[in-house]
């Protein structure tokens, strides 16, 4: 769900357990007698400093490579500009197509394979190497080569559609395509957001039904209760790639289907398992799905808008140099994608904000659904081990796209502080006379 994430990858088309000092509150520490912020504390205070040290060099490392992911990306379309690469692809797609219709669909092509190829090194370093430096990875260089073929193909396939509709869009409406161009961002992210788990996710992992009882059970016990459409819980087989514990309870229109990983079968307990199943339901019922797609589609406009406003006074200035000759040219992408980049990276801290909101809004639902203050909170230091725990008040707003461990403990502790036994209104009374 990390919309800036999602859509500059649109627009440039391209755990183990943790071990535990000991079980610093159980429900015989209900109720009101519970001071909230001390038992965070204690909570936080169960993770060794080692593996504290270790998960914030990760996680901190990953705003530089936000940094560097933004400037590679644009010294790419700096250069397929500069050199005058990008003319000669669209030169070369036009004397193998001469329909308009056609030529942005070679150029596109070729554009996502070289993208590809040159973003390849800084891919291997922060998806491969450094996940299994940290101990996060499993897979070996093989299975993820492969795994980056099929990611290719779908790009290739994407581009394929995607760029003559937009190219279209640009030659019909020259003083508006930015107001088209983002109806049409719309209408792709939400088909992207429909076929993706049906579709593209069994592409990489194998969804099979959980055997076991004991575990779907209660799952679709609270699947029921909040009218999720579901009749079986799916096992993915994530552990091949990591040892990261994640679910999702995904789809639109009728195909909604929960799902959870083989790590968290292993990892968790079920109070740990129903507390994680019931944040995801959360996402599901409360319609973050189609909150995110508006989300997305208020910063799609916004990114058009602002090259709207950039790129013809940067064509007027080197468009002669570059040969690119306005919008409608698919020479020009590169500078659109370099706006798109620049626009998305200066505003992580408001995409980051957007997703972490409709997060918060899913550990409450969670927590009520599930009632596992203590799981819920045990979940947290697990994801702890790669995402920092106690992050000051501007890194987490800069950078995080959920709570951090520390904010969502403090939610289940405050919950179970404050969280009153339900009441009994008695039997139903007979017929009203």
């Amino acid at each position: 769900m990390k919309v800036s994430l999602c859509l500059i990858i649109f627009f440039q088309l391209f755990a183990g357990p943790l071990s535990a000092k000991a079980a610093p509150l159980t429900t015989a520490a209900f109720g009101r007698n519970l001071d909230p912020a001390a038992a965070t504390q204690s909570w936080l205070e169960t993770v060794p400093a080692e593996k504290r040290a270790r998960s914030d060099a990760y996680f901190e490392g990953g705003y530089w490579l936000i940094l560097w992911n933004f400037l590679l990306s644009a010294a790419i379309c700096l250069f397929l500009l500069g050199s005058g690469l990008s003319a000669r692809l669209r030169d070369f797609a036009g004397r193998g197509a001469r329909s308009g219709f056609v030529q942005p669909t070679l150029y596109a092509l070729l554009y996502v394979v070289i993208v590809s190829l040159l973003s390849f090194p800084l891919d291997v370093y922060a998806n491969y190497f450094r996940e299994h430096a940290y101990g996060l990875a499993r897979q070996d260089f093989g299975g993820w080569f492969r795994e980056q073929l099929i990611r290719l193909t779908i790009a290739l396939i994407a581009s394929a559609i995607i760029f003559p509709i937009l190219y279209a869009v640009f030659r019909r409406a020259p003083r508006s395509w930015w107001l088209w161009g983002t109806a049409v961002g719309c209408v792709f992210l939400a088909i992207g957001m429909l076929i993706a788990p049906v579709f593209i996710a069994p592409l990489f992992n194998t969804y099979k039904p959980v055997a076991d009882p004991v575990i779907s059970q209660p799952i679709l016990d609270m699947a029921r209760a909040n009218q999720i459409p579901v009749r079986q819980v799916f096992e993915v087989d994530e552990s091949r790639q990591s040892n990261r514990v994640s679910a999702n309870v995904s789809g639109l229109f009728g195909t909604a289907r929960i799902a959870l990983n083989d790590n968290l079968l292993r990892e968790c307990t079920l109070p740990e398992i129903r507390a994680v199943m019931a944040h995801e339901m959360g996402h599901y019922v409360l319609d973050h799905s189609f909150k995110l797609l508006l989300y997305s589609t208020l910063l799609l406009a916004g990114a058009f808008a602002f090259s709207r406003l950039l790129f013809d006074r940067l064509l007027r200035r080197w468009g002669a140099r570059w040969r690119v000759h306005g919008i409608a040219d698919p020479a020009g992408f590169p500078l659109l994608s370099l706006l798109f980049s620049a626009y998305f990276f200066l505003l992580t801290p408001i995409s980051n904000t957007a997703v972490r909101v409709t997060e918060r809004e899913a550990d409450a639902f969670g927590l009520n659904t599930a009632r596992e203050a203590d799981g819920f909170a045990k979940v947290a230091l697990k994801l702890g081990q790669y995402r920092k725990l106690a992050p000051g008040p501007v890194e987490e707003f800069i950078f995080f796209d959920h709570p951090s461990g520390r904010a969502r403990i403090r939610m289940a502790m405050d919950w179970k502080g404050a969280t009153l036994p339900a009441g009994d209104a008695g039997p139903p009374l007979g017929p009203a006379r």
